[in-house]
């Protein structure tokens, strides 16, 4: 690791002590150390480091080509948009880089197929860092510095329906929302409040954009957070597990939007390039019942155990479980637990101040996922003390 002085990357991340060596499965190897990994590369390799099915589409496309432009008809794009179609029940996908970029997509697109400027999200929401979803998250921190800001941004209270009933109106292009607030705290939002704000968007003629770029690809169970809900958004947006860490995006949206995203109204260079596809190809086909049950069994496991702990616990406050989305709010600063966990050889993230989030593979082994619960709760117990 480099000093100040010799670095020369802008230092606009907060990194670990920790240098990167190599990963496979649920473990990474650093620093001449094993770690058991609770995080995913924030959220992202759902699928497990190395899985020998991605890797091996990704080689074979490289010796194919991994770029010729937009220009060209891809036969693994139009794969990789039918399956989402078929797993959203949505009906046409443009292809992105990232999470951020996916937003930004969407937020043009709203605005252009309403005619109005409005986009109503929430406070502790993120959404990306450029311009428009940096403005759309509602984090005063991510913000701060960056005025003057795009207009046309109002923030509700996440899970207050009265609230957001008083703040859409006739002016509201969409409502932009997370079923599950990730960098946010985990905060899941109640069911009632989730088709509170369809009906709200509905009698205001607003759509609907479910940022699935942290909870979708089987995060919570579900191929998408908002089907146990029983939604019907406008656009979703995705990312982070769609391609099991390869750098690629989608917004997603529902039948009739298309008229409003013709020849030259949006694009991307890179977005949607074969290396790409092959990863979100590869990726998709892993995304089966038997998994998405699986998931939902380790989310149910994890959630006995860490509130069984609770009992014992009082440093645990709150326990947050959707799936393997999961987020334990503190007694405590997250970020010094998170210290300690990798001292015992575990990688965790934190979501705010005061909660600690772990985003396990969704292919962890069983024993795996007890282990890593183990080493946590054994953390908590000396941090009580």
């Amino acid at each position: 690791m480099q000093t100040t002085e010799t670095n020369h990357l802008f230092p606009t991340y907060k990194r670990w002590n920790l240098t990167w060596n190599r990963a496979d499965g649920s473990k990474i190897y650093a620093n001449d150390q094993v770690f058991l990994d609770f995080m995913t590369g924030i959220g992202t390799v759902n699928m497990g480091h190395g899985h020998p099915a991605i890797i091996a589409a990704v080689e074979e496309q490289l010796h194919t080509g991994w770029h010729a432009s937009n220009m060209f008809h891809y036969k693994s794009q139009q794969q990789a948009a039918d399956t989402l179609s078929q797993l959203s029940g949505l009906h046409n996908v443009f292809f992105t880089n990232s999470g951020a970029e996916s937003n930004e997509a969407a937020i043009k697109l709203a605005r252009k197929a309403t005619g109005r400027s409005e986009i109503v999200s929430f406070h502790q929401s993120f959404h990306g860092r450029t311009y428009a979803s940096m403005t759309a998250t509602g984090q005063e921190k991510v913000r701060e510095g960056y005025d003057p800001l795009p207009e046309g941004f109002t923030y509700a209270t996440f899970n207050d329906a009265n609230e957001l009933e008083q703040i859409v109106s006739s002016e509201t292009a969409a409502i932009l929302l997370e079923v599950v607030q990730g960098e946010g705290g985990v905060n899941i939002g109640s069911a009632s409040f989730l088709q509170t704000v369809e009906n709200i968007a509905k009698k205001n003629g607003a759509l609907v954009i479910i940022d699935e770029v942290q909870t979708g690809i089987g995060r919570t169970g579900y191929p998408f957070a908002f089907q146990q809900y029983g939604m019907n958004p406008d656009i979703i947006t995705s990312a982070k597990g769609l391609g099991n860490g390869f750098p690629v995006g989608a917004m997603i949206g529902r039948k009739g939007l298309e008229v409003y995203f013709g020849a030259g109204s949006h694009g991307t260079t890179f977005g949607g390039n074969p290396l790409a596809m092959s990863a979100v190809n590869a990726t998709l086909s892993l995304l089966n019942d038997q998994l998405l049950t699986e998931v939902k069994e380790k989310g149910r496991l994890v959630q006995t155990f860490l509130e069984t702990a609770q009992q014992h616990l009082s440093i645990i406050k709150e326990v947050r479980v959707s799936g393997l989305m999961i987020g334990l709010e503190l007694d405590c600063d997250a970020g010094m637990v998170v210290e300690k966990l990798q001292e015992e050889g575990i990688l965790t993230l934190v979501a705010g101040k005061n909660v600690l989030r772990l985003l396990p593979a969704l292919t962890i082994d069983p024993q795996e996922l007890k282990q890593g619960l183990q080493m946590i709760t054994h953390v908590l117990k000396e941090v009580s003390r």
